[in-house]
């Protein structure tokens, strides 16, 4: 097993897996920028090592400086958490160069599956259900006009570099074609330096549903069921819940199988996801994989009883699974808090947190790096907590968000507070009838 892990992240994730080193006897290491040093992950880790400036790209995204630490601190593993290098090919490959762990997908693996386009050809080679499109990228619009033809408008045309909803554009007849195509090319240059395109069949009102899977280095894989990740905004998931109110037994087995055959497809090593669009005739389509740990990941543990940032810990250190599959035991909903305005078009809200206090109680669960005096930097992702609730029951747990939510004290900057309690109090949501397109008809304002 490792004796020191430095964690090449920050927030409520670095703070989680120090918990579980903690808890398994392993030493770690925090890195940290200027703006992160009063940090609750700098403060629990044994040692930490500043390793730049605010900007994420001469700090939590510099290998130089990462490595740098780990060498200075002797640690013989990184665990990258999510977001920053987790998803890195690069990074991967030169932690094996300098003989220290990464604690995560191999660099084949994070290009097998990073790369959309030649993820969703392994995928169709394995026998998974793929969304109809085009073999890999389009050389140009006429080709993509004639197959949208040909397959049917709508189609979605897609960066095979993209994610979070960037390069990503909507097309419903031949005149839309040509400007989508020049405004995605341009917005996927500019954000991922790859301007190539796919084009899918536009699967109408989805359901957004993935799988969690874990691999180990001996070829076995398992997977420990599903999540509902359908209610987003801008392709960003606000609240995610298993098992999925939309879920069957028999579609769970279909869906966890594909997901295993995907997986085994590319020698899968590590916590992963597969991530599926599901039609209101439960027909299932591969839409990505992500080599990492999930923001959700707390969603799966508390339905199986299940600590996966130490089962990727052990996998990483040769420790084989036990390759049994997971079915969900009870029902859990996250809702991710964010320091935005939700009442001003969710307008990001830095700044001191004046008062705070935690939702306690049965069924709970907080994950979160902030205090009360603890400033939230500009420089980021602004989520700062993640509330879980667990209850024998969907309703149960619904009804414990909504109480945990109302107790949940934040002052001194806006947060998303409420309008997870105004989504509580739908009852389209409440009944379990929603898809990816819930939030274009949803109203919250203040």
């Amino acid at each position: 097993m490792f004796k020191k892990i430095l964690i090449a992240n920050r927030g409520e994730i670095a703070l989680r897996i120090i918990r579980t080193c903690k808890e398994m006897g392993i030493k770690t290491v925090a890195v940290y920028s200027t703006v992160d040093r009063d940090s609750l992950h700098v403060r629990f880790a044994d040692e930490a090592v500043c390793i730049g400036p605010p900007p994420s790209k001469d700090s939590y995204l510099s290998i130089p400086n990462i490595i740098s630490a780990a060498e200075l601190t002797n640690a013989d593993a990184i665990h990258p958490g999510y977001g920053f290098l987790s998803e890195n090919a690069k990074f991967s490959a030169i932690c094996a160069d300098y003989g220290i762990k990464f604690i995560g997908a191999t660099s084949d693996q994070i290009n097998a599956m990073g790369d959309k386009a030649s993820a969703k050809a392994t995928m169709k080679k394995a026998g998974v259900p793929t969304i109809p499109g085009s073999e890999g990228l389009l050389n140009d619009v006429k080709e993509g006009i004639a197959l949208a033809n040909k397959i049917g408008y709508p189609v979605i045309l897609k960066a095979t570099a993209g994610g979070g909803g960037r390069g990503m554009r909507q097309v419903w007849k031949d005149e839309e074609f040509e400007p989508a195509w020049d405004s995605a090319r341009a917005e996927s240059a500019a954000a991922f330096g790859n301007d190539g395109l796919y084009l899918e069949k536009y699967v109408v009102d989805p359901r957004h549903i993935e799988i969690q899977v874990v691999g180990d280095q001996y070829g076995k894989v398992c997977h420990l069921s599903e999540r509902d990740c359908s209610i987003q905004r801008r392709h960003q998931k606000l609240v995610e819940e298993s098992p999925s109110p939309f879920m069957t037994e028999k579609l769970r087995k279909r869906m966890g199988d594909a997901a295993i055959k995907g997986a085994k497809a590319v020698k899968y090593e590590g916590a992963g996801t597969i991530e599926f669009l599901v039609d209101k005739d439960r027909n299932f389509y591969f839409m990505e994989m992500n080599t990492r740990i999930q923001v959700e990941h707390p969603v799966t543990e508390e339905v199986i009883n299940f600590d996966l940032i130490k089962e990727q810990i052990k996998v990483a250190a040769g420790i084989p699974i036990s390759g049994k599959n997971y079915e969900p035991t009870m029902h859990a909903i996250e809702c991710r808090i964010n320091a935005e305005d939700p009442f001003n078009n969710f307008r990001p809200a830095p700044g001191k947190i004046t008062n705070f206090h935690s939702p306690g109680g049965h069924g709970v669960r907080i994950d979160t790096h902030v205090y009360s005096g603890y400033v939230i930097p500009p420089n980021y992702d602004s989520m700062i907590a993640k509330v879980i609730c667990v209850a024998q029951t969907r309703e149960e747990a619904l009804s414990t968000m909504e109480r945990a939510l109302s107790e949940f004290v934040i002052e001194g900057i806006k947060t998303t507070i409420p309008f997870h309690l105004k989504l509580l109090q739908d009852p389209n949501f409440r009944a379990g009838n929603f898809t990816t397109k819930f939030m274009e008809t949803f109203e919250y304002t203040n």
